[in-house]
């Protein structure tokens, strides 16, 4: 896997404040999309272990609090991906307890692989479908078009 953007702090992609990993690879290449640049599945950096170990090291670091890890991307459940992404978020459950983590994919939860769920198993919200340009609404929160869906699994949070 690659990823295009790491932000070890982050205050945007999802509440509080956050580590954002942006993946680089999408396969729905949506038209209006405001990361294009990830959608190569070669763009960007490899993922190494390193990387892994330090998001691990920022989620836990008391010196800035973070409340969780957000997945965005290109997708992390491009099927490139999502071997790396389901390694990240069962390190993020073992290592990291209180922490949530927030996943967008332009995957519609109904038609997961197996795989794409093992990962979903262990968020806390996804924000799924593809972004419709012609559905786009800048009031929206956490999402771009109104077709997205926010699900909310283990989180006690409500939309904003």
């Amino acid at each position: 896997m690659n990823y295009h953007n790491y932000y070890p702090v982050d205050i945007v992609n999802g509440p509080g404040t956050r580590c954002t990993l942006f993946v680089s690879g999408c396969e729905h290449q949506c038209r209006g999309c405001y990361n294009q640049s990830t959608w190569r599945l070669d763009s960007g950096h490899p993922f190494t272990q390193e990387m892994e170990d330090q998001i691990i090291r920022d989620l836990n670091d008391n010196r800035i609090k973070r409340r969780g890890l957000s997945l965005s991307g290109g997708d992390p459940l491009h099927p490139a991906n999502v071997a790396d992404v389901l390694k990240l978020v069962q390190r993020v459950r073992e290592e990291c307890p209180g922490k949530d983590i927030w996943l967008w994919s332009g995957y519609v939860l109904d038609e997961l692989t197996e795989v794409q769920r093992k990962v979903i198993e262990l968020v806390d919200v996804m924000v799924d479908g593809k972004y419709v340009h012609e559905q786009r609404d800048p009031s929206l929160v956490w999402r771009g078009s109104e077709n997205q869906v926010i699900h909310y699994f283990k989180s006690d949070d409500v939309e904003c």
